[in-house]
């Protein structure tokens, strides 16, 4: 008796640690794994969990040659779903008509992603579906943003940006000798006092199937974080829910909030991919269900943290040492696991090293994508 073939995942993006652990759930469950990515992404490809690794055009510099590797790949590797992770989702999502219709795409289409990704057209689609937002305006020089924000504390951002790249604080107003903005669009906004919180979720024609959300506990500057530190807030849930009903949104979609001190949360932008928080389901199927459009249920994580530890060491221990935070950071690398090693699946950890070193040559030779 014949067993019955392995159904096939790609994922592209790989040079992320998310991709890496989804690499795990989706093996765990059962798939045959395959990875894409313009890089070599050597952590995921080392994993035991990805079948195969495949290079193809950056999407950045060759959206066209993007789109149409993963097309070819999805057809000669007879792939069921193609999962995207990272920025990617914006190139996949305009050329999905190209990629076979035997591939379920876990994402929506280009001009709602755009909508949720821009920081400002995504505070008029979140409060006329009654999420909290903050006070905010768009504005094109600095002038703008002093007459709009007046003495008030301010947010300055690009209204297309990630990881708070060209992100400014101003907790006393803007004062007179602040930078001229670059001619793009930027959002100005209330800053908000709080506590930052990050979630994700995974939705199928509007319904929740997997939720989670994260305190940022260790991080670069106010960029990414390498530490996840599960939080359970009912407010956000509760909004989640209250955006993608309505939208009758398919795949990923994350936030980010200000929670205040009566847990209400407010949220302040969207990041319509995959998010760090991917790490706190490891060990369950439920992303796999969820991605797959499956069951009635909201799925929530089985993991208190998560970290990347090899960045706890190499910048959290010496920023602990530096703030007198030492027993913080020497109970909180205790308490967590690492992404980047789980179980017997060790060899991405060492590997992670030789990414480093490739992104760094590119950034040097001024190529990277």
């Amino acid at each position: 008796m014949n067993a019955t073939p392995a159904r096939r995942v790609l994922l592209t993006g790989a040079r992320a640690p998310i991709a890496l652990d989804l690499a795990r759930q989706f093996a765990a469950a059962g798939w045959q794994v395959h990875t894409a990515d313009s890089q070599p992404a050597h952590a995921t490809s080392a994993s035991g969990a990805v079948h195969c690794h495949h290079r193809v055009p950056p999407p950045r510099q060759q959206p066209a040659g993007f789109v149409q590797a993963l097309a070819r790949l999805c057809g000669q590797q007879a792939i069921d779903l193609l999962v995207p992770t990272c920025e990617e989702v914006f190139y996949l999502a305009h050329g999905r008509t190209q990629i076979p219709a035997s591939t379920r795409v876990a994402c929506m289409e280009l001009p709602l992603l755009r909508q949720l990704h821009s920081k400002w057209a995504f505070l008029g689609l979140a409060a006329s579906t009654g999420m909290r937002v903050p006070a905010s305006q768009r504005v094109h020089d600095i002038d703008q943003a002093r007459q709009w924000a007046g003495s008030r504390p301010l947010v300055l951002k690009p209204e297309f940006s990630r990881f708070g790249v060209q992100v400014r604080l101003y907790r006393n107003g803007l004062p007179a000798n602040a930078p001229a903005l670059d001619g793009r669009p930027w959002v100005a906004q209330t800053l908000l006092q709080g506590q930052e919180i990050c979630s994700y979720a995974v939705a199928e024609r509007g319904r929740l199937l997997a939720h989670a959300a994260y305190r940022p506990g260790w991080r670069m500057a106010r960029s990414a974080s390498y530490y996840f530190d599960a939080v359970d807030n009912a407010d956000i849930l509760a909004q989640t829910r209250a955006l993608v009903a309505p939208l009758d949104y398919s795949g990923q979609i994350a936030f980010d909030w200000i929670v205040d001190a009566e847990s209400r949360a407010t949220v302040i932008e969207c990041n319509p991919r995959g998010t760090s928080a991917i790490h706190l389901f490891a060990g369950s199927d439920a992303l796999v269900q969820a991605l797959c459009g499956q069951g009635e249920h909201c799925r929530t994580p089985t993991s208190a943290a998560a970290m990347l530890a090899p960045m706890m060491w190499l910048h959290g221990a010496p920023l602990a040492l530096l703030r007198g935070q030492w027993r913080r950071w020497w109970h909180d690398h205790a308490r967590a696991e690492d992404v980047l090693a789980r179980g017997q699946d060790r060899r991405p950890r060492v590997q992670v090293l030789r990414d480093l070193a490739h992104y760094a040559a590119s950034a040097l030779r001024g190529n990277g994508d």
